[in-house]
């Protein structure tokens, strides 16, 4: 999975098991439609967790960092359908994260996807960044693998709490975040155990606590999947 763009919106939540199914409909048919026909959207992506929680990660791939702060984008955030204002409170514990990509290794849309949320320690982000890079790059070539990527948090200066985050309340953020995706889920959940585990990324400039998920496609589109909605 190649990142198009230079920059993403990645998110986390969960969904009661009551709400999942309408939640599904309105997010393939409509969340995603009016996400692509935002200039500089390039694809969006929905995963659902395969480790017995309720938990999605969604990420959006943009074109450039500047579309975060567009007006076509916050037009939208500011002006939820009523769809949209009746779904934004089911969306429990939001972490959602602005961010540039500073390295992006694979191609194509693979089955499987990892996330680890980490920070670095103080003093250490270049050395941090450097090795991850470093590992990601050889990562992407394993069998079984396709994408591995690195994205960091920068949070618009000017952002606001948007009409959508207020309905849904406060929304956490994730400061810097490896994707690992991949068409055999054995072997991304193997290397996020072994070559990207909490010893490995501590010894490479992390710090503790990183929070790691393993999911599996449910959904993409991008712009050009507009026509056939």
């Amino acid at each position: 999975m190649s990142l198009l763009g230079k920059a993403a919106v990645a998110m986390w939540w969960s969904v009661r098991p009551e709400q999942r199914a309408e939640f599904g409909d309105w997010h393939s048919h409509e969340h995603f439609p009016e996400r692509m026909s935002i200039a500089g959207f390039r694809r969006g992506s929905r995963w659902t967790s395969t480790t017995g929680t309720e938990g999605f990660f969604v990420l959006y791939e943009l074109e450039q960092y500047e579309v975060l702060t567009s007006r076509g984008y916050l037009d939208r955030l500011n002006a939820p359908t009523p769809w949209s204002t009746r779904m934004m409170p089911h969306h429990l514990g939001m972490v959602r994260s602005q961010c540039r990509i500073v390295a992006s290794f694979g191609g194509g849309v693979a089955a499987s996807l990892a996330t680890i949320r980490l920070s670095p320690e103080a003093g250490r982000e270049a050395e941090l960044q450097t090795r991850l890079s470093e590992m990601l790059g050889t990562l992407a070539q394993m069998p079984g693998l396709t994408g591995a990527h690195l994205l960091v948090t920068d949070t618009p200066r000017t952002s606001l709490p948007t009409t959508e985050q207020q309905i849904r309340g406060k929304d956490g953020a994730a400061d810097w975040i490896v994707l690992l995706s991949g068409y055999d889920a054995g072997t991304v959940e193997r290397v996020i155990a072994e070559q990207l585990s909490p010893s490995t990324l501590r010894g490479a400039g992390a710090r503790n606590h990183a929070t790691t998920g393993c999911y599996a496609l449910a959904f993409t589109m991008t712009p050009q999947d507009l026509a056939e909605v």
